[in-house]
């Protein structure tokens, strides 16, 4: 992609409302744009890290044999009702009427959509089990979005839900999903933890949440350094001592970037969702559902991954690869900058090329580091006619090394 193409427009100073992080980042870097309350817009370059992490979720959804699908956002509200949770839920739920003055409500979670398609597809054991996962817009009527894309009211999501014939076959995939996200947070390059949690309107009788420790997250959790124990304060109150070891606990600030709950027959005895098992006797279904937030994800990235300059993205989210630098108006620095876009773009990398003639060197440095692409590469007169090489420089990092134009093929990144 060339820069001048680029659809953005980069900012100096970050909106009056954006108090943490990563909401002053992304916004003045062009990645998002509030537009109401709890709503944001994906602009270019925030959709290429939002579908890069949408990449990474799909991949570790499949390789635990699990289905995609996609559900409606306006949800039926009988469905809702057989659960008793048209007026319970909370958030509550986003209704509305149509010209026919009946009652739906926008999707804030899908319990009762997946469960309505396996009630009449689910007849016996042999079915089972099965997992269904989707990546989907959610809807969440909240009193107070806050946190740019840590908190707000319209988002995506990836929704798993399995469904099993036994308690041990659930604890078996439930286990295989814990380390799906750990592979998927990792990939982020996220230390997470997970944690033990209130199941809250979701319901079921166990939920494990999966934290990244921050100053900005909302989440108090409790951390056992001895065994690595942890709960959230919502769970366990204010209590002193580890369950597992007796030692002493650790309130940490954190962020959730997932969510496990142990459902059990909560909507599948409510909807009747039965199977037939080996011996002919008529059971409820036991259900799973996996929860990760994109958006909330993304910003839980910057959040840890950031200097005073701007973001760094990890290699595997980043909107692009590489960010092409020419930093002189000279005939032979452009020529070598155009055949070095085309060569990096035949190895199969994601290159931004600043290809702008009306921007100085530091403007261009400038914006590099605020957008947070994870290879710099400058082409410059000085290092063209000196050592016919390039400046490679990684974002983290302060150091710089040289390396030869005949050399790059072998570059890996």
């Amino acid at each position: 992609m060339r820069q001048s193409s680029l659809f953005t427009k980069t900012k100096k100073e970050a909106p009056k409302e954006a108090e943490i992080i990563s909401h002053k980042l992304l916004t003045r870097a062009d990645f998002i744009e509030q537009t109401i309350s709890g709503v944001y817009r994906f602009l270019p370059l925030g959709y290429r890290v939002l579908k890069k992490i949408e990449g990474i979720i799909r991949e570790e959804m499949i390789s635990l044999g699990a289905q995609e699908l996609y559900l409606p956002v306006l949800q039926n509200k009988n469905l809702w009702l057989e659960t008793n949770r048209w007026q319970t839920i909370d958030p509550p739920l986003f209704k509305l009427k149509d010209r026919h003055q009946k009652e739906t409500a926008l999707g804030s979670t899908h319990e009762e959509e997946i469960t309505d398609i396996l009630r009449h597809r689910i007849k016996s054991y042999r079915n089972l089990p099965l997992s269904l996962f989707q990546i989907q817009e959610k809807f969440r009527n909240e009193m107070r979005a806050s946190g740019g894309l840590l908190r707000t009211r319209e988002f995506i999501m990836k929704d798993l839900y399995s469904f099993h014939a036994n308690e041990k076959d659930l604890e078996r995939f439930y286990q295989k999903v814990k380390k799906a996200y750990f592979r998927i947070f990792k990939r982020c390059n996220l230390k997470a933890i997970c944690i033990e949690a209130d199941p809250g309107t979701i319901g079921g009788k166990l939920s494990n949440e999966f934290m990244v420790i921050s100053e900005s997250g909302e989440d108090r959790i409790l951390i056992c350094k001895k065994c690595s124990w942890g709960a959230n304060v919502e769970k366990v109150g204010e209590m002193k001592k580890c369950s597992q070891c007796q030692s002493n606990l650790e309130k940490k600030n954190s962020i959730e970037v997932g969510h496990l709950f142990w459902l059990g027959t909560k909507y599948s005895q409510a909807m009747k969702a039965n199977f037939f098992d080996r011996d002919g006797k008529e059971k409820p279904i036991i259900m799973g559902c996996y929860g990760i937030g994109l958006p909330r994800l993304m910003a839980t990235i910057v959040e840890i991954h950031h200097d005073e300059k701007g973001i760094i993205w990890p290699p595997e989210v980043a909107p692009f690869q590489i960010h092409l630098i020419p930093i002189e108006k000279n005939k032979k620095v452009k020529e070598t900058a155009e055949k070095l876009y085309h060569h990096l773009q035949k190895q199969n990398l994601e290159v931004l090329y600043d290809d702008r003639e009306d921007k100085t060197a530091g403007e261009k440095f400038a914006e590099a580091d605020l957008i947070g692409i994870p290879i710099r590469m400058v082409v410059s007169q000085r290092t063209l006619l000196e050592k016919n090489s390039v400046e490679i420089k990684k974002r983290p990092e302060k150091k710089r090394k040289l390396i030869k134009i005949k050399d790059l093929c072998f570059l890996k990144f």
